[in-house]
């Protein structure tokens, strides 16, 4: 076992990163969860109309996710090295293309809401209740945006409580404010569906005000304000960010789109399907919390190491991040088969749905494990090490050029038993677990990246 990392150092360095991060995920899943759980009051309708829409607002998630991954990677590089104006063009160039982004979707989503919702499900009384949803919804882009690309700047800056704590006052006014909306309470309008939204889009006002207020009116080691948006000058960086940080983008909303596809093809089962692969949805992310913690760690971490010039001890570094992830991946798979019956005995739904929705959640916990450790290597090491590139093709290929055609002829040609339809659909996390793994032992994935 010479080439883990046997530092004390370093595994608290771990856990100090990534378990706020892990928590501040915990509360997002729970948050989803609550909503799932209260329009599950009401009937399959709504439950299987918002997992539909969430799904456009998921999109959007990817691939601001992707964009500010890919800054991360430029900052926590920057950040090691200690090059402060590097580090601030990097910032500037980001908050452009957020801006960009989010009003890319505003005005989609706008302007096309019941196409985008018939894209997704063929039901009609679906499609109507996805598109109330989208329409009291339709300001989260900006603020999401925003919010996300702050969140992992702080989170870099070794401030990851900010967005903890907000993301804990934000969990508890989503359940108030869904529960008052979509039920009626206190004297309010009973909204359904549409009171969901309102819910969330209420608490994303609230992530927005305190993380972006933080951040650009109190931050006192960048001070980097919102005039710098507009005013700094980062044309010399501007082929650089785009090398390392489009890949990114473009693999992650490569993901979110391939996300939406597999929720269309689930969506054209039949409504059984549908509702059971809701439940799992939700579900599968208690298996999947700690990657988004353990994946920004290895990115900070592997990115801060590689900036400092110590080649051998990212490499290190990336062995023991690999065994963690399998450790971890592991448990979680266990965890979500135990918990399976007393979870989807929870909803209002037929037996047959019931049943189905437990097979899922055996697949999910087989896939978790490759999941957790493919996401370690695609979402932390690797691409800390500035290997995007690599990445993309990786994603590109195994989830388009496998997992959406042999997930789509299972479901709707071969017509095989639901277990063989949702690991069809995901196998592109166990090819890339394997794939990834070769190539952190091959050393290329740590890439020069200039100032």
């Amino acid at each position: 076992m010479s080439f883990l990392v046997k530092d004390k150092e370093f595994y608290l360095k771990i856990l100090k990163l990534g378990l706020p991060i892990s928590l501040q995920q915990v509360i997002t899943v729970g948050v989803n969860m609550m909503d799932t759980i209260m329009l599950g009051q009401l009937d399959e309708v709504a439950l299987s109309a918002s997992s539909m829409a969430v799904q456009v607002h998921n999109l959007f998630h990817f691939m601001s996710m992707g964009m500010s991954m890919g800054a991360s990677v430029l900052i926590a590089r920057y950040f090691g090295a200690k090059e402060e104006k590097s580090l601030k063009k990097t910032l500037a160039l980001m908050y452009r293309f957020c801006f960009i982004l989010a009003t890319l979707f505003t005005l989609g989503v706008g302007l096309f809401p019941g196409q985008i919702m018939q894209l997704l499900t063929g039901e009609p009384d679906v499609v109507a209740e996805g598109v109330r949803y989208l329409n009291w919804a339709l300001a989260c882009f900006i603020l999401y945006g925003l919010t996300t690309c702050t969140t992992h700047v702080l989170r870099n800056l070794g401030k990851m409580h900010i967005p903890l704590y907000t993301s804990i006052g934000a969990f508890f006014i989503n359940i108030g404010a869904n529960y008052i909306f979509i039920f009626g309470k206190f004297g309010a309008p009973a909204m359904g569906i549409a009171g969901a939204a309102l819910g969330t889009l209420i608490s994303r006002i609230f992530e927005f005000s305190m993380i972006c207020g933080y951040f650009f009116l109190k931050e006192d080691k960048l001070r980097f304000r919102p005039a710098d948006i507009i005013r700094t000058r980062c044309g010399d960086l501007l082929s650089e960010y785009v090398r390392i940080s489009v890949p990114v983008m473009i693999s992650d909303t490569l993901l979110g789109i391939g996300n939406s596809v597999t929720t269309s093809i689930v969506g054209h089962v039949n409504k059984t399907f549908m509702s059971a692969y809701t439940i799992t949805t939700v579900t599968q992310q208690i298996g999947t919390v700690f990657t988004a913690g353990l994946g920004q760690a290895a990115l900070i971490i592997t990115g801060n190491t590689l900036g400092e010039g110590k080649r051998e001890e990212a490499q290190k570094q990336g062995y023991t991040l690999l065994i963690v992830a399998i450790g971890i991946g592991i448990a979680a798979g266990a965890l979500i088969v135990a918990i399976a019956p007393p979870v989807v005995g929870y909803y209002k739904i037929t037996p047959e749905t019931y049943a189905t929705a437990i097979e899922l959640m055996d697949a999910v916990g087989i896939i978790t494990i490759f999941m957790m450790t493919g996401s370690i290597l695609t979402k932390g090491v690797l691409r800390g090490g500035g290997d995007t590139r690599f990445l993309m093709v990786a994603d590109i290929v195994f989830l388009w050029c496998v997992s959406v055609p042999l997930g789509y002829l299972a479901s709707q040609v071969f017509h095989w038993p639901p277990f063989w339809i949702l690991f069809c659909l995901r196998i592109d996390h166990l090819l890339k677990s394997i794939i990834c793994t070769f190539r952190l032992r091959s050393g290329k994935w740590m890439k020069k990246i200039r100032s």
